[in-house]
């Protein structure tokens, strides 16, 4: 594997939180908290193992651009900049959010899981389309 890899295996990483996220939403709304615990736990692994990789990935192949088809570009560069913005602001919410399950605070945990779900959601979905729009739909040369 090289450097050049990272990106797919970044998309899989976003690909597979979504479905640990979907799953542990199902799985809390049939009131099987253990199964929604596992999938969040698993959702959170590979967010973490995903931002660990991506930052890899920047450190050195660099800033990676959208120049290509411009009319789309500021299309983009609106995705993108939602997607940095939440992703930055996801992280405390989901560390509050495993912490007050973790501290089993479940009302206090609920209030917070609220938001951060479709939070988390939101970036790892975009994660994905992110990646799709740059290396596969247009990939920039």
């Amino acid at each position: 594997m090289s450097i050049t890899d990272l990106p797919l295996v970044n998309a899989c990483l976003n690909s597979l939180s979504v479905i640990f996220l979907s799953v542990g939403f199902c799985m809390i709304r049939k009131g099987n908290k253990v199964a929604h615990r596992n999938a969040m736990i698993s959702a959170f692994v590979t967010s973490t193992i995903f931002l660990a990789s991506y930052l890899t990935y920047h450190f050195f192949a660099g800033r990676t651009e959208f120049r290509n088809p411009a009319w789309f570009r500021p299309i983009y560069l609106v995705l993108l900049l939602t997607h940095t913005i939440l992703a930055i602001v996801v992280v405390p919410m989901i560390l509050m959010s495993l912490n007050r399950a973790w501290r089993e605070r479940w009302e206090l945990h609920k209030k917070i899981a609220r938001w951060t779900w479709p939070v988390w959601m939101y970036v790892s979905v975009t994660g994905v389309l992110i990646y799709l729009l740059l290396y596969q739909i247009f990939p920039q040369k």
